[in-house]
């Protein structure tokens, strides 16, 4: 959907600059409200299923690591951080790289806190990575 319609490629504009694609043409108005209401359904499907999945909700659900797995796996799988790039397959690879290295320190018995250290690691350098590809920016 991102690559083959109109919509996806005014998405993929916006992202990568907003003035440049203000000024092809495209209402940024619009496509900021369309990626906030898909993202905000696909938000509330995925809450659906983790409480049917844990048949309980609470205050405290989606607490813990959910966010920093959820930006380590866009990471890893190649989105730019600078907006502009990426594709839904390369998350899906980031996200089962995350999941793999998680899976794998809870099978070795390690406590959740190296859990966070490890996947933060593993974020920093996909995050170094991410910057040093990109030409807006560079480390010194």
């Amino acid at each position: 959907m991102l690559s083959r319609t109109s919509w996806g490629r005014s998405v993929y504009a916006v992202g990568g600059n907003v003035e440049a694609a203000r000024r092809a043409g495209i209402n940024v108005r619009w496509v900021y409200t369309s990626v906030f209401m898909v993202c905000s359904t696909l938000a509330a499907v995925g809450g659906i299923l983790a409480a049917s999945r844990l048949a309980a909700a609470s205050q405290s659900s989606g607490a813990g690591d959910v966010n920093l797995n959820a930006i380590a796996a866009a990471v890893i799988g190649g989105t730019s951080l600078f907006g502009g790039r990426g594709t839904a397959f390369a998350a899906l690879l980031g996200t089962i790289v995350i999941q793999s290295i998680s899976s794998g320190l809870t099978l070795l018995n390690l406590d959740s806190s190296f859990r966070f250290i490890v996947t933060g690691i593993v974020l920093l350098l996909a995050v170094t990575r991410s910057c040093q590809d990109s030409t807006s920016w560079r480390f010194p």
